[in-house]
C-alpha cells in the first residue's frame, strides 16, 4: 500500500494524505506554524497503535470464541524527552463483554502482539529518495 501526502488546499502547512480510497488530513497547530485543520502526526503515530491494537483483539477475541463486545483504547503520549531520543505511549484498555480474569489476561498479552506495537518496538529501516 502506498501512502500518498500533498499539500492540502487550505492551510499554510496542512498536507492531505490519501491512502487507497481514504483521505484525511494532517496539520500541526498554531504554536507550529499550522493552521490546526488536521490531525497532527504524532497523533497518526499514537492512533496507528490504539487502531491496530482494537482491531487485534476483536480478531483474536472472535477467533477464540471470547465474548468481547468490543474494546476501548486510549494511547497516552509523553514525549517531555523526545528530542533525547525518548518517546513513551502508554495504551490503557477497557474490555466490554462478560469476560473471565483469564481471557482479560490474555487480551492484554495480545495486545502486545498487535503488527503496530512490534514495528514501533524495533528499527524500522527508511530510504528516501528523489522522484
Amino acid at each position: 500500500m502506498t501512502v500518498h501526502v500533498t499539500k492540502a488546499e487550505n492551510g499554510k502547512l496542512a498536507q492531505q494524505i490519501t491512502i487507497g480510497t481514504h483521505t484525511l488530513l494532517a496539520d500541526v497547530g498554531s504554536e507550529w506554524g499550522g493552521d490546526d485543520l488536521g490531525i497532527d502526526p504524532h497523533d497518526l503515530f499514537d492512533a496507528a497503535l490504539g487502531a491496530c491494537t482494537a482491531l487485534t483483539l476483536k480478531m483474536f477475541a472472535s477467533r477464540k470464541n471470547i465474548a468481547l463486545e468490543h474494546v476501548e483504547v486510549e494511547v497516552v503520549r509523553d514525549n517531555s524527552e523526545e528530542k533525547a531520543g525518548h518517546y513513551r505511549l502508554k495504551r490503557v484498555l477497557t474490555f466490554f463483554g462478560n469476560l473471565s480474569d483469564a481471557e482479560k489476561a490474555t487480551l492484554l498479552e495480545i495486545a502486545d502482539k498487535c503488527p503496530i506495537h512490534r514495528l514501533m518496538q524495533r528499527p524500522v529501516e527508511i530510504t528516501t529518495v528523489q522522484a
